[in-house]
């Protein structure tokens, strides 16, 4: 399996993306992992999960609400209750949902249907939606002959989980069903993974060209969502920028602050294109560089590296986590104190999916690569100016034979951005320490 770079739109001369395909093949992995497990039936109110088995959407505003929920039946297809009129919706336009219910002689619109849950507990207790919800569940498990077998649900409202007990149902961990068959790629998701990632490449484009003192930080996420949106995105789900003193320690959060000369910055963009998720950081230097960021990003460059260079199927997430350092050699106490910067994680549609890189968990509780896979990695180290830092993740499919690097914008070697300025001497260096007029010590013996 190799990415390619396609066309957002279909057309009839050149074998391009398979929609149909997609939908039909995830749908099969999760029925799969359905029946080598022990449950009745996959319940979801996650909206990645629901996208994955439904392959249906209502838009990012309704993503952390709970409002939609969908369940997988053993020996059946998805049953999706909807928000108030996108269930219609889903009738007129999305007929894959449909069609198998109504071949079984189970009814027109089966498979999409208005239901709504507690609104994350807004909706009254009193006005019994937690109990409507496990009713529709429980008949369609009684359709299906399932009474009384266990449910795995993803997450769920405490109300909704307490009603399906009542009614006689064991409600377990269905995650794990959901993640597995999220795991490794189809041709298609490669496909949308590796269109989404040429997406930040163009944004990265953009973004290197603005870069110079005065900008703020707000302005550069603005931005690149900007250009993301113009390209086709969905929803950019964040963009990390962070520059000057608060690169060390990591915040994990843009702000207003304005860029200065001589600054490290470093981003991740994260935005979603038909679902499909990117994670992806750069740093940049802004006019120039102080010794210890280019010794920071050197650093940075060759830890990412060696974990890349041992990316092949048959390795395990412990070989490449062993080359990162241990959290105390970058100021850490502890791998928890550390998480997430010496780090890797699957993506798909959503991040965090597996494999999971990390020191913390995977050395005693090793994930092994399979070719399909997508994941990211990504590695930080801290400046010896105690405030700098970088950061630089690479987005990897694992092949037949190797891996292949998805992330395109150039990050060998740390990239200056912002205005070249020229003295009586020449060009300014590159490298040059973070202030211009920095006081010198008295020679010995002289003046004070």
């Amino acid at each position: 399996m190799v990415s390619a770079t396609y066309g957002t739109t279909g057309v009839d001369w050149e074998n391009r993306l398979d929609i149909g395909r997609l939908r039909r093949e995830r749908l099969q992995k999760l029925k799969a992992e359905l029946d080598r497990s022990e449950l009745g039936a996959l319940l979801s109110f996650d909206f990645h999960n629901i996208r994955y088995m439904t392959s249906t959407h209502i838009g990012t505003w309704a993503m952390d609400k709970l409002i939609r929920f969908a369940i997988l039946p053993r020996g059946g297809d998805p049953v999706l209750w909807d928000f108030g009129s996108a269930a219609r919706h889903h009738q007129l336009y999305s007929p894959w949902l449909d069609e198998p219910h109504a071949a079984a002689g189970r009814g027109e619109h089966y498979g999409a249907r208005a239901g709504i849950s507690t609104l994350r507990g807004a909706i009254s207790p009193g006005a019994g939606r937690a109990e409507d919800v496990a009713a529709k569940i429980a008949q369609v498990m009684a359709d299906f002959g399932l009474a009384g077998q266990p449910i795995g649900v993803d997450i769920i409202e405490p109300p909704v989980l307490e009603a399906l007990q009542r009614l006689g149902f064991p409600v377990v961990d269905g995650q794990q069903q959901f993640l597995e068959a999220r795991r490794v790629k189809t041709r298609d998701e490669v496909g949308l993974l590796t269109q989404a990632v040429s997406m930040v490449d163009a944004a990265y484009e953009d973004l290197y060209a603005f870069l110079r003192p005065g900008v703020r930080e707000n302005e550069c996420v603005g931005l690149v969502s900007k250009k993301l949106f113009d390209l086709g995105s969905e929803h950019v789900e964040g963009v990390n920028a962070i520059s000057g003193e608060r690169c060390s320690p990591h915040p994990h959060m843009f702000s207003d602050r304005l860029i200065r000369p001589g600054d490290p910055a470093f981003f991740d963009i994260l935005h979603s294109y038909q679902g499909y998720r990117t994670c992806y950081y750069r740093t940049f230097a802004v006019g120039s560089a102080s010794p210890g960021m280019r010794g920071a990003y050197k650093v940075c460059r060759e830890l990412i590296d060696n974990a890349i260079s041992l990316v092949k199927p048959g390795a395990t997430t412990a070989d490449i986590v062993q080359v990162w350092p241990d959290a105390t050699d970058f100021g850490f106490a502890d791998e928890e104190a550390a998480f997430g910067l010496q780090y890797g994680h699957g993506v798909g549609l959503s991040i965090w999916e597996r494999p999971i890189f990390s020191r913390l968990t995977s050395i005693e509780n090793p994930e092994t690569l399979e070719p399909g896979q997508v994941f990211a990695l990504e590695t930080y180290w801290p400046a010896a100016d105690g405030w700098g830092a970088a950061r630089i993740e690479e987005e990897i499919l694992v092949t037949e034979s190797g891996c292949e690097v998805i992330t395109k914008f150039p990050a060998e070697q740390l990239l200056i951005a912002g205005q070249r300025y020229y003295s009586t001497g020449g060009e300014l260096p590159a490298v040059r320490e973070s202030q211009s007029h920095l006081n010198s010590r008295p020679a010995a013996g002289g003046a004070s």
